[in-house]
């Protein structure tokens, strides 16, 4: 007599299988995630500080925004410079894994910075970027003034 079926050593061999590929995916997967999120925090600066030297020619004196929020449709810019979802801030929903701390310094200077939501899960570095436009990274440490983006290390 013929049985059809799988025996409950040919089933436990397959799921040993499939629980061995998924170790060895899930973490592959949790980097890329880890990556993307970087590279997406690393673009939002580069749009800030382009869409803060755009505000600064509009005005009159020249100047730097105030805050993230007065270039977004919500702050009462028309076209905005950013979309209101950058201004971390305001909204209290982390981007892409990162908060965007923008700090005014005077009429000609700001420093704006990236930092994890959860260090080590949605990303390892903090990036700044001042009004020179340059990226830096570092370590997670909130960046607040010239000096501290000038101790940063260039990425860009």
């Amino acid at each position: 007599m013929s049985r059809k079926g799988f025996t409950l050593v040919e089933i436990m061999i397959v799921v040993a299988i499939i629980a061995l590929l998924a170790a060895i995916a899930i973490p592959i997967l949790l980097r890329a995630r880890h990556n993307a999120n970087e590279a997406a925090a690393q673009a939002t600066l580069k749009t800030i500080s382009t869409a803060c030297e755009s505000y600064r020619a509009a005005q009159t004196p020249t100047a730097y925004p105030a805050t993230l929020a007065v270039m977004t449709d919500a702050g009462g810019a028309s076209p905005a410079y950013i979309d209101d979802a950058v201004d971390t801030a305001t909204t209290g929903n982390p981007r892409q894994g990162y908060n965007f701390t923008y700090t005014y310094l005077s009429n000609d200077q700001y420093v704006c910075c990236a930092r994890p939501a959860t260090v080590n899960v949605t990303g390892t570095r903090m990036f700044a970027v001042n009004e020179s436009g340059v990226v830096r990274a570092g370590a997670d440490a909130a960046v607040a003034t010239e000096a501290a983006y000038d101790a940063l290390t260039v990425i860009q």
